[in-house]
């Protein structure tokens, strides 16, 4: 089997009526995201899906286009997508950084190497460690009558873990989770995301006055860039230290562990520029005795499905305890699957077919397809 185009193709969906999300890093109103398809020399096509965002890797779809159509694409037609190993040092050195674009060629190659060999991709990882997902629905950064709402919308549907969004004005973060800690009530877990927005200043003076509202963990409280302060951060409170922004690469995940500077990774596919090295992360979290959890850049279908194969795959990625954001396509107005993903309100499932297990419904491609290639 050999690679004869590799096809990006731009698609903007919109989030659902009510389900946009705010956080420290502004509001999320639509997806301008980026469909790949991997076309071989067989029948068999490979599905990928980049999660571009600027303001979070600093990747655009038009970038992500130009660099799979100039760059990757004239580097990997006429190999074997089933050498992945080779394929992803192939891809690192055409083009620095661009991890949600690579990781969206990488889960077309894990796709066509499943499928190659009939199983699902998480067999390819070493096989199932769990068949259901635990998954947590977020509450943005709004005003606490909307974050109320929210909450309350999102316990009705039978969510059973909350994580809401603070970082913008500290008092009002504060009013927020108490807000919806007394909706939820004492049994349902709920942990927050500061998406970087806290001078350490300030992660001093609020992480102790959320802890009586008993918070599962508190992801990112700081900048990505002081590992030293975010430990200082994690011995000075009781809440558990989730690090994402601060995890981006191998050598990111080597600090924060060297420095013992969170007790949870953050890590999905994309973020990471693949499946492969996601698992390499966790590697280093496991050797650092942290565990993992699944994060997110609110995913449609293609995207979240590779991230349901890492999760049933690895042990060290703890969603029992910190539940996964398997979530993108509950927030958004389409995924773009012939059949959808089983996704909560309790738990997520893996898809089953042979390699990620999806396919695209042509129909809803055409619909959502972003024929304008203009940015947000």
């Amino acid at each position: 089997m050999r690679i004869t185009q590799i096809e990006p193709i731009p698609v903007r969906v919109p989030l659902k009526a009510g389900l946009t999300t705010k956080t420290a890093h502004g509001e999320h109103i639509d997806s301008p995201y980026v469909i790949v398809r991997i076309h071989t020399d067989t029948d068999l096509v490979g599905l990928g899906e980049a999660t571009v965002a600027p303001r979070w890797s600093g990747e655009t779809s038009r970038g992500c286009v130009a660099a799979i159509e100039e760059l990757i694409a004239p580097a990997l037609i006429g190999a074997d997508p089933t050498q992945i190993n080779s394929l992803r040092a192939i891809m690192d050195k055409e083009i620095k950084l661009n991890p949600f674009t690579k990781a969206a060629v990488e889960m077309g190659l894990w796709d066509l190497a499943g499928k190659a060999a009939g199983v699902p991709v998480y067999q390819l990882l070493g096989g199932q460690v769990r068949d259901e997902i635990p998954i947590k629905m977020v509450v943005g950064a709004f005003d606490v009558p909307q974050a109320v709402s929210l909450a309350e919308r999102f316990l009705d549907w039978g969510v059973r873990c909350l994580k809401v969004k603070v970082g913008l004005d500290p008092e009002m973060d504060l009013q927020r989770v108490k807000a919806v800690r007394e909706v939820a009530g004492p049994t349902i877990p709920i942990g927050i995301d500061v998406n970087c927005g806290w001078s350490l200043d300030t992660a001093r003076r609020m992480l102790p006055k959320l802890e009586p509202y008993d918070m599962l963990f508190a992801e990112q409280p700081i900048s990505p860039d002081d590992p030293t302060s975010l430990a200082q951060l994690r011995e000075a409170t009781q809440i558990p230290i989730m690090a994402d922004e601060s995890v981006f690469t191998l050598a990111d995940a080597w600090l924060i562990a060297n420095a013992r500077a969170a007790d949870i990774f953050s890590v999905y596919p994309g973020k990471h520029g693949g499946l492969s090295a996601t698992l390499e992360i966790m590697h280093v979290a496991k050797a650092a005795g942290a565990v993992g959890s699944i994060g997110s850049n609110l995913e449609l279908g293609v995207g979240s499905a590779a991230m349901a194969h890492v999760a049933a795959a690895m042990p060290t990625i703890d969603s029992e305890t910190y539940p996964a954001d398997l979530i993108g396509p509950l927030y958004h107005e389409a995924d773009l699957l012939q059949t959808s993903l089983t996704l909560g309100p309790e738990v997520a499932r893996v898809p089953e077919g042979p390699g990620l297990g999806v396919e695209l419904d042509e129909d809803q491609l055409a619909h959502w397809r972003d024929k304008t290639g203009s940015e947000t």
